[in-house]
């Protein structure tokens, strides 16, 4: 591996990049103010040996949302346990707040909620959700069966993301839904009296959350509610995460077949409830271990997780690597890698670590059905081929996803498109070529503010 050694110190530029993250957990801000996430780049510094040892992420983001949503609607105190702290969550956090919903910090990590029993206190609220898809999505499904009027909107980016399928099929439930900008993205204006219940289609080709987010609402409509999926479902593991959260907390949907649910009336119960770590987060690190022919361990994941990100090992195991399944730990050895064609669609939020690792392999790598990723934080598919031919590295766009041509790295300064898994993915090429800088890391604070420290702290002794 390359010995050189950048100018300023990885270590140097953490520590400074750790002062963006001092805010307090899930601070209660007073306006509906933009916080200002740009840092300056972080040159990553090369390590020289494989990488062994054993990390635990924090909480999945995907889990805590759906369970602060959940635990808000449910009758009595819920405890959330591994709860992640980021922005996404904060965000969440800040609007069930504004809603009327009372929660408090009770550690770092864990939250308890006081659940409303699906009755919204508060009749009129604006929610700032920055660039949280989940939440947008989750709490316009949560809104309409309030009774009163809200206001949902985000950053420059959020403006520009789809929610018209959700807005269309809950105004065919009765709820008065409006995209103000009239282009299917938010500002979303919600004036809810409560949902009627019937039949209900959704699309499901463009987002999983639009049918997660209507589901866990779902049991406060008035009468039953059936829902038909009108398309091809993307990221199929997502609503089966929804389903297995919205059981532990009491409510069981019928489905044979993960296009039509069927959803009797019925209330959440408040409990305790442990979060899996962020098995998206764990994808870099196993990645890791990938491209350094390493060992790496994640504790408090295995072959039962909801998170169907999980499997991304798989997908290194077909490229080459080792894995060994625990009975609460998921184990990568690295060997020598080989570029696969493979379907991303139902874990396409690791398709960018794979990207950082196809680099690495013998022969070329094609990632397949993950146009929805265009609208995700960015347009991950163009950025990906964008940031790969500024490594110098031939990649080839197509309408649903790249095929990536191994070659010679050159040294870069990667642009991140203030999306978290640009910079997290990117950063592991660095790990192994000297001169890659990641513009902006602060961005990782969407779903990771420590990411830096822990992955300094696992490859430090490697160097």
């Amino acid at each position: 591996m390359p010995t050189d050694t950048p100018s300023e110190s990885f270590e140097f530029k953490l520590a400074a990049l750790f002062d963006l993250f001092s805010y307090p957990v899930f601070p209660i801000s007073e306006t509906m103010s933009q916080p200002d996430s740009t840092s300056d780049p972080l040159e990553i510094q090369p390590i020289h040996q494989p990488v062994t040892g054993e990390i635990q992420p924090p909480g999945s983001k995907s889990i805590t949302n759906r369970a602060l949503v959940i635990a808000a609607l449910a009758e009595g105190e819920s405890t959330l346990q591994g709860t992640l702290a980021s922005d996404d969550t904060r965000v969440m956090l800040e609007s069930l707040k504004r809603l009327g919903i009372s929660w408090t910090q009770a550690a770092a990590d864990q939250i308890r909620i006081e659940g409303c029993g699906g009755k919204i206190p508060a009749q009129k609220a604006d929610l700032w959700l920055e660039n949280s898809g989940t939440s947008i999505r989750f709490l316009t499904a949560l809104c309409a069966i309030g009774q009163g009027e809200y206001l949902l909107d985000g950053n420059q980016r959020m403006r520009q993301r789809p929610i018209r399928d959700l807005v269309t099929t809950l105004s065919s439930l009765g709820v008065d839904l409006e995209c103000l900008e009239k282009n299917g993205c938010p500002p979303v204006s919600v004036k809810a009296n409560g949902l009627t219940g019937g039949l209900a289609r959704i699309e499901g080709g463009i987002s999983s959350q639009f049918l997660s987010g209507l589901l866990m609402a779902a049991p406060y409509a008035d009468n039953v509610l059936d829902i038909e999926v009108a398309s091809e479902l993307v990221s199929v593991p997502y609503i089966e995460m929804t389903l297995d959260v919205m059981q532990q907390f009491g409510v069981e949907v019928q489905t044979p077949d993960l296009r039509h649910f069927r959803i009797s009336p019925s209330r959440y119960q408040g409990r305790v409830y442990q979060i899996e770590p962020d098995a998206s987060a764990a994808s870099y690190f196993f990645a890791l271990a990938a491209i350094t022919g390493g060992r790496v361990t994640i504790p408090g994941l295995n072959r039962k997780a909801m998170q169907g990100d999980v499997h991304f090992v798989d997908v290194l195991e077909e490229m080459g690597c080792e894995v060994h399944w625990g009975e609460n730990s998921i184990t990568v050895q690295g060997r020598e890698l080989r570029g696969i064609d493979i379907d991303m669609n139902a874990i396409s939020d690791t398709a960018q670590t794979l990207a950082a690792v196809a680099v690495f392999a013998q022969g070329p790598t094609r990632v397949r059905n993950v146009a929805h990723m265009r609208v995700k934080e960015t347009d991950r598919v163009s950025a990906v081929v964008t940031e790969l031919q500024r490594l110098g590295i031939h990649t080839v766009e197509h309408e649903d996803g790249y095929e990536i041509h191994p070659g010679q790295i050159q040294p870069a300064t990667i642009e991140t498109y203030d999306d978290h898994r640009m910079a997290m993915s990117f950063s592991l090429i660095g790990l192994r070529v000297p001169g890659i800088r990641i513009a902006n890391p602060g961005c990782t604070a969407k779903t990771y503010p420590r990411f830096f420290e822990d992955l300094e702290r696992l490859v430090s002794p490697f160097r």
